[in-house]
């Protein structure tokens, strides 16, 4: 990268302007003892004793010690690894916000956050993000998976995880020994540690929306109870509107988490537990205007709609009438939203024996939940969308809401606009997951150095026991949670809706009606070997991932003569209408087997020299693999007859990196660069479910991480840039070559702060360049930046005042665009980040 010879683009100039900033804030730092820590619990070194500080000796040197995808938590100077840790107390001060919207600041992760508290998209280094979720990134609670793959259709991992005072620290590991110490993660880990007690007390903080509706309280108590025994309880409780304005309550319940631990002489035994019960909305691309050109498209608000603020969901849709999983008349709120139910039980163990460190953590997840999301179909005019439903001469009036019955016009809510809305209700009977993972380290004295070595099995089981439930309701465009569902009827007066539904079921086909009965199995040995002989640190590892995939599928979209509809009188009138002609069912009594193994093979091995005490520089290869889970059922890889996947690459997708960098700190300031490439397979669906991939990519790419901490004043500052192309569209080969959509040039993150004592202040600022909205590299979407900003008043001695402010500016910033083009109505559908939100928070720590 070049800066300064005055020809840069503005995308350039801004990465150089951030990290001019960086590094002129490190050279007004004056050098002032040991760098920030980001410790892990249980990792920490001890501090330097009082004599030492009373006499003035020297204190010892403290580290950045990191433990997540590592063999044994080390200096992150010693290690070949590219990393990132967010303190729990750093990430309180910005007041309460989604896993999603914290991971949003660390350097080389893309994050699609705006969609709710869960089933956000996650990726990292320029490796696709095709469809939802995060696919090679897995997401863990204190060190295992919350769920095996983390994009399951409408239910990702981060479903399951919520973000409060729980949280002592999150580490990110990208790319490196990632892809050997967990499975299914071979392109890194996001490892949300859990607080122990080893900290003694707890806090209090009550928080409320200032412009939105939303109450909340958390809490967080450790203690010792005796020498070796310790706990720590923590958990919230919320409920309001949320965010969007949705016309009823959309958030409402929370979690409680504990953990016991007891020490030992020779290691420490720990037992917790997990209750979550939480309801969040989904929020989905939305009616926008779009106009001027693909390059350079503008993307505005509709009259009485704002999609920063604004949600088709409101009290007057609904409820979601369909065919339940036994092809009987269901009704389901559609107020359900995203409602996560888990009920967590662990054990984590560690203990010296015989020189050898053995370690083993397990845990049982009990997953359920119902999840509803409403997405786009098609938008027209009033006379427009009621002609596609009726006809010449069709008309439209309100089925449901205050104006029920009353015949709407073509300037209806100033925006003369009707919408074609799917509705989606995925009953989640089980996604169960247990997870155990054993391992014995040793370190042994060779020529001079310490030789480390680690072997380990992990075995997993993973449960997908869901049902895709659809309607599909005629809406118009109202903000403000008043949007309302619609009649349409024929020139001679015909309903040609029911009660303002259009279908019940996905359309009128009976597609995407399914139901999944399948049990995944893994089994992982692993090991690994490093040798640290003064300045030097040379390693590898290795793991071989099985498993065993068994179970049934159910649906029409499977073939072979199954039937996806039937005429079913739906309101029990006595009479079929056009609606009730075609309502989706489930082939019962015709599943299809999904009977099949697979097994790989992953690989790391890296070098790391510390050049000098505060500097190093390392390189690393990896080779990963991602078990493919249900994207690839319904699809022609699964045979509907045997259960066999019928082409053996379709089983797993390998990802492979080569990474190179250098790492700085001293004096309060770090510096880290990493360079790297990275080449991945990808078998998946677009769209939901609509469109099958079959895709190899490659991306390159810089990250850069660093920070500054001197007296009252703080920054951490990351910026990466990823240059990525399709290299093989064995589907569509007319995409060969193109950028991955949703891949921006250029990301940057910076986070200043100054505590006073009694006053401390902060900002968060991301911001990402442009992408395309889709593969063929047409329509673009814009670039943006948000803020976030909190001041804290501490008026006295264990009290605290905080003021949040997130998207301080108010910025629309679209990371979804359903169209390809600007389209030639100049409507469309986009989702955007949430539009600016006040809080305010009070708090006792005690």
């Amino acid at each position: 990268m070049s800066c300064g010879d005055g020809h840069e683009s503005p995308n350039l100039v801004a990465g150089c302007a951030i990290l001019a900033l960086a590094l002129a804030s490190a050279a007004h730092a004056a050098p002032a003892g040991a760098a920030a820590e980001s410790v892990a619990p249980e990792a920490a070194e001890p501090a330097p004793s009082e004599a030492a500080a009373a006499t003035g000796a020297e204190p010892a040197r403290k580290v950045e010690v990191f433990s997540t995808g590592v063999a044994k938590g080390r200096d992150r100077l010693d290690s070949a690894i590219s990393t990132s840790a967010l303190r729990g107390e750093d990430i309180v001060r910005f007041g309460p916000r989604s896993a999603g919207d914290v991971l949003r600041t660390l350097p080389g992760l893309r994050v699609g956050s705006g969609i709710g508290e869960g089933n956000n998209n996650y990726t990292v280094r320029g490796l696709p993000l095709a469809a939802g979720g995060s696919k090679y990134m897995q997401i863990q609670e204190d060190g295992l998976p919350l769920l095996e793959f983390g994009d399951l259709f409408n239910a990702g991992s981060d479903v399951y995880l919520r973000n409060d005072f729980n949280v002592a620290a999150i580490e990110v590991i990208r790319g490196g020994s990632a892809s050997t110490f967990a499975s299914d993660s071979p392109g890194g880990l996001i490892n949300f540690m859990s607080k122990t007690g080893d900290n003694p007390g707890g806090a209090v903080q009550v928080s409320s929306g200032l412009n939105y509706d939303e109450k909340r309280v958390d809490f967080d108590y450790g203690a010792r109870l005796s020498d070796n025994l310790r706990f720590h309880l923590g958990g919230f409780y919320r409920s309001g509107e949320g965010p969007r304005r949705i016309g009823m309550t959309g958030w409402r319940g929370g979690q409680v988490k504990f953990n016991i631990t007891r020490s030992f002489a020779n290691g420490y035994i720990r037992l917790y537990a997990k209750l979550l019960d939480d309801r969040s909305p989904t929020y989905a691309p939305y009616p926008v205007a779009i106009s001027g050109t693909n390059d350079n498209p503008v993307y505005t608000n509709l009259p009485n709609f704002d999609i920063r603020r604004d949600s088709v969901l409101s009290p007057y849709l609904g409820p979601v009438v369909t065919l339940d999983s036994a092809n009987q008349p269901a009704a389901y709120p559609l107020a359900t939203g995203q409602h996560a139910v888990s009920k967590a039980l662990g054990l984590e163990a560690e203990f010296e024996v015989g020189g050898f460190t053995i370690s083993d953590k397990l845990r049982y997840a009990s997953n359920s939940g119902d999840f509803d999301r409403a997405f786009n179909s098609s938008i027209n005019t009033v006379s427009a969308f009621a002609a596609a439903h009726g006809g010449a001469g069709a008309t439209a009036a309100y089925a449901t809401g205050p104006r029920a019955g009353q015949a709407i016009d073509a300037s209806v809510n100033g925006n003369g606009l009707l919408a074609l809305y799917y509705v989606s209700y995925l009953q989640v009977r089980s996604l169960d997951n247990f997870t155990n993972d054993l391992r014995a380290t040793r370190v042994w004295k060779v020529g001079g150095g310490n030789l480390t070595t680690t072997l380990g099995v992990y075995a997993a089981s993973q449960a997908l026991d869901t049902t895709w439930l659809h309607t599909a309701m005629d809406i118009d465009v109202a903000g403000r949670g008043q949007t309302a569902m619609v009649n349409v009827f024929n020139s001679a007066g015909v309903a040609q809706t029911l009660n303002g539904y259009y279908a019940f079921g996905r359309g009128r086909s009976g597609q995407f009606r399914r139901l999944f009965d399948v049990t995944y199995g893994v089994l992982a040995p692993y090991g690994s070997i490093n040798y640290h002989i003064g300045k030097l640190a040379i390693g590898g590892s290795v793991r071989f991932d099985s498993g065993r995939v068994r179970g049934s599928l159910y649906g029409a979209d499977l073939g072979g003569g199954r039937l996806g509809v039937t005429s079913y009188d739906m309101n029990r009138d006595g009479q079929i209408t056009g609606p009730e002609a075609a309502v989706a069912m489930l082939p019962l009594t015709q599943p299809a087997p999904v009977n099949y193994n697979y097994s790989y093979v992953s690989y790391s091995t890296g070098v790391n020299y510390r050049v000098a005490e505060p500097f190093s520089v390392f390189a690393r290869y990896s080779r990963g693999g991602r078990a493919n889970a249900d994207k690839i059922l319904f699809t022609p890889l699964v045979d509907t007859a045997s259960g066999a996947v019928t082409d053996p690459r379709g089983k797993y997708d390998a990802v492979r990196q080569l990474e190179g960098g250098f790492k700085f700190r001293k004096g309060g300031i770090t510096l880290n660069v990493t360079g790297f490439t990275a080449d991945a397979d990808d078998h998946n669906v677009l769209n939901g479910s609509a469109n099958r991939t079959d895709r190899t990519y490659h991306a390159s790419g810089v990250e850069v991480e660093g920070g500054v901490e001197r007296g009252v004043f703080r920054l951490a500052y990351g910026a990466t840039y990823t240059k990525a192309r399709i290299t093989i569209d064995r589907l569509d080969p007319t995409l060969t070559g193109k950028e991955p959509r949703h891949q921006p040039t250029w990301t940057f993150s910076a986070t200043p702060e100054v505590d006073l004592g009694k006053v401390a202040a902060g900002a968060s600022l991301v911001t990402i360049t442009s992408s395309y909205a889709q593969d063929s590299n047409l329509l673009k979407m814009p670039g943006f930046t948000t803020v976030n900003v909190f001041a804290q008043v501490r008026p006295a001695k264990g009290v605290y005042l905080t003021f949040n402010v997130n998207n301080l500016f108010d910025a629309m910033g679209i990371f979804e665009v359903a169209q390809s083009t600007v389209p030639a109505s100049g409507l469309g559908f986009a989702r955007s980040i949430t539009g600016r939100t006040l809080s305010t928070s009070l708090g006792f720590n005690f």
